[in-house]
């Protein structure tokens, strides 16, 4: 693989169908001395470690405290350490990169992250074929795993924008697309939860910006029922004409410029595809002309076209 491509991770079960229990009753725990040591081989030390919950008298405290003088404990931390000062140089040149591209003009787009629960579970946790089967053998289980996830995705959004100080929180929408789930399975599933976050993140005084990867054509009705001018959605596979008219009532819109018109379409076909949408998308406002999804293999002179026609036609058409 070329050191400039983009890299994917093969899906994997590293959270067990009987092990929603323990999920449920501390997500914390679970995930630092179960779901990361499955993830990262040089934290298995951290299995070894009692819940820090277990100190509350001086009186026997030391035997809490033994588990952090043993050798494999003491190595996962020191994994830990080492992956720290990789992901410090990391965002250092990140930093610098991101200054520069401000200074050009393009502010960056978001600075807080989250994600929807069902995807949490059906991408990280449990994978597709998990996820899928759950929503038949144990599907209160699934749903409680849910419920008690949406603090925590409201609690990661808020904090990383804090930290960034800037307020709209990226998420990447995934299992819910269409082809995923049926109409009622994401009714039940995946929206209310999503919904709940979303909302979280609104009361905190944060912009959620959901990215509808693929399309969500027949979810985008029951998406419009959020508050008016609180969310940035992005738009990638799904009819934008119909966007407008659900999601957009109470969003602003941005993206549809498709990657395969990118890689390996004309300028001109760019130009012409981005008139189509500005006449589509710009009455009334709430629309960003952009990409609608990664587009790292498009052509320069495609995206020349892409902002050119959009600053050129957009700013005559629609002043």
């Amino acid at each position: 693989m070329a050191k400039e491509q983009s890299y994917q991770a093969n899906e994997g079960e590293y959270m067990m169908a009987d092990e929603y229990d323990a999920l449920i009753d501390d997500p914390s725990n679970y995930f630092s001395n179960t779901y990361l040591p499955r993830v990262f081989g040089n934290l298995g030390g951290f299995q070894m470690l009692p819940t820090l919950t277990g100190i509350l008298e001086m009186y026997g405290v030391a035997f809490n405290f033994i588990p952090f003088g043993l050798p494999p404990v003491q190595a996962t931390y020191k994994a830990l350490f080492d992956a720290g000062a990789e992901a410090l140089k990391w965002a250092g040149a990140i930093g610098a990169w991101n200054a520069e591209i401000t200074a050009a003009g393009f502010p960056i787009i978001a600075g807080g992250f989250t994600k929807a629960p069902f995807d949490v579970v059906g991408d990280t946790l449990r994978g597709t074929r998990g996820v899928m089967l759950d929503m038949y053998r144990c599907p209160d289980k699934l749903l409680e795993a849910m419920d008690r996830l949406v603090p925590i995705m409201i609690k990661m959004g808020v904090g990383t924008a804090q930290m960034t100080g800037h307020p709209i929180i990226f998420i990447p929408l995934h299992k819910g697309a269409d082809g995923f789930l049926s109409k009622a399975q994401f009714e039940k599933f995946y929206w209310p939860t999503f919904r709940k976050v979303m909302m979280g993140l609104i009361e905190e005084g944060v912009v959620p910006m959901p990215a509808a990867e693929g399309s969500w054509n027949t979810r985008l009705e029951t998406m419009s029922d959020l508050p008016k001018g609180k969310t940035l959605w992005m738009i990638d596979n799904s009819d934008i004409a119909k966007a407008k008219k659900t999601i957009g009532k109470v969003g602003c819109l941005f993206g549809n410029v498709q990657s395969d018109l990118l890689v390996l379409g004309t300028p001109q076909q760019v130009k012409d595809y981005v008139k189509k949408i500005i006449d589509t998308c710009a009455p009334g406002g709430g629309f960003i002309v952009s990409n609608g999804a990664f587009f790292d293999e498009a052509k320069a002179e495609n995206v020349h076209a892409m902002v050119d026609a959009a600053m050129e036609y957009g700013s005559k058409a629609y002043k």
